[in-house]
């Protein structure tokens, strides 16, 4: 009986000291690190990602501070545990290229999520968005773009907004649609791509963040879901980006395995709007999607499911170029981070010249760190080594890896 592939082994090693030191969520980040900045060059990622994934979930399990799961009203802690963001699950399947191919996204106004039933196509007593999906079903053949709709939640949490329907990537709003218009604008606005003259259009400025809460479909998005609106309003509050970023709950997104599942439309440096999926998406995260993704316009990669008008090989092939592009800026970084330190070895004027802080978050003075632990933080894993206790579990995870491999490759010299 042959052994297992390497990858297998490498991802079994990896996740069984993962197991055996819980409370490290930054040996997850350097997981990812490693095969962002050496990813594969030309063949798809399904092993290497495989692996990557499944050893970043196992090290993930229970080691996020998750606070706002046992505060949020409504859930339990056998829901979180069972549920939540603590579940066995949670991070251990493959994210890229799991988003349906599409073109147009449609977003009806219409109650909370609490009164959302768990499937609308079959709810007749909600009338609106029932008929609005029949309708647009019927007609999906005649329409030039592929398009999907779902429900949000009202502007300000009450049924004042119900029957506006917002649309990307177009970025507009048309209001309140009624029950008897539905076939006139399926016919007009999405089959024709006319104006919608009987009501009201409105153009939508900033960015929008759906997050699934539909809890009557799924308990995992019902428990997911709401904590992560809450963290996201407080940080867009917090943020002074409360006329700038709007958050909403959304229905069935698909892939409820990969709760909390979020959606982002927001405009590009070029002013383009795109629609990219998150899964697997904490209460942590929440900070790295408004900073990074939503302001600087970054992708976050280890969080990334797809995005709207990428085919699911398009969407891989999107990830394997972006982890390319990020290992060879990782490596310019390091190596002029190198080229500094020859030509001016104090670490006090390489951390002042990056306009850091004289101290972190966590206490550290970084003048009287050394100079190795300056050129980490500019290669962006300094974090990692503050503690050695990380140092020490990072160096046996790698340590196994590489016996397990030695092993196999002895093995096939034997036979």
């Amino acid at each position: 009986m042959p052994p297992p592939p390497v990858s297998a082994m490498a991802t079994l090693a990896a996740s069984s000291l993962c197991k055996s030191f819980p409370g490290h969520h930054t040996l997850r980040t350097l997981i990812f690190y490693i095969y962002s900045s050496h990813p594969p060059l030309s063949s798809p990622m399904s092993a290497a990602e495989a692996c990557l994934c499944q050893a970043s979930a196992d090290c993930s399990e229970g080691t996020v501070n998750f606070s706002a799961e046992s505060t949020a009203s409504g859930v339990d802690g056998v829901a979180t545990k069972e549920f939540g963001f603590r579940r066995a699950e949670f991070g251990r399947d493959s994210l890229v290229g799991t988003v349906q191919p599409y073109d147009r996204h449609l977003f009806l106004r219409y109650k909370s999520p609490d009164a959302w039933p768990s499937n609308f196509d079959t709810a007749v007593s909600n009338r609106l968005p029932h008929l609005f999906a029949a309708a647009i079903r019927s007609r999906k053949g005649d329409m030039k773009k592929r398009t999907r709709l779902m429900i949000c939640g009202g502007e300000d949490g009450t049924s004042a907004s119900d029957g506006d329907v917002l649309i990307f990537p177009d970025m507009i709003c048309c209001r309140r649609l009624a029950e008897i218009d539905v076939h006139n604008f399926v016919e007009e606005v999405l089959v024709k791509d006319a104006q919608w003259l009987p009501g009201a259009v409105e153009t939508l400025t900033g960015s929008y963040v759906f997050v699934c809460s539909h809890g009557s479909r799924d308990r995992r998005c019902g428990v997911c879901g709401p904590i992560l609106i809450e963290k996201f309003r407080e940080k867009i509050s917090s943020s002074g980006l409360n006329d700038q970023v709007f958050v909403y709950p959304c229905s069935h997104i698909g892939g409820h395995k990969f709760a909390g599942n979020v959606i982002i439309f927001s405009p590009a440096a070029n002013g383009e709007v795109s629609g990219h999926w998150y899964g697997y998406v904490s209460p942590d995260d929440v900070h790295l999607l408004v900073e990074r993704h939503i302001q600087k316009g970054e992708v976050i990669a280890q969080l990334w499911r797809g995005q709207m008008g990428l085919s699911k090989e398009e969407q891989r092939k999107a990830q394997r170029n972006r982890l390319h592009l990020d290992a060879r800026v990782n490596e310019d970084n390091s190596n002029r981070s190198i080229k500094g330190m020859v030509a001016n070895p104090s670490s006090e004027s390489i951390i002042e010249a990056e306009g850091r802080p004289e101290s972190n978050e966590l206490g550290y003075n970084h003048k009287s760190r050394s100079k190795s632990s300056a050129i980490l933080k500019l290669c962006g894993i300094q974090n990692f080594f503050d503690r050695p206790q990380d140092t020490y579990i990072a160096l046996a995870v790698l340590a196994s890896i590489t016996s397990v491999c030695m092993a196999y490759s002895c093995y096939g010299h034997s036979r």
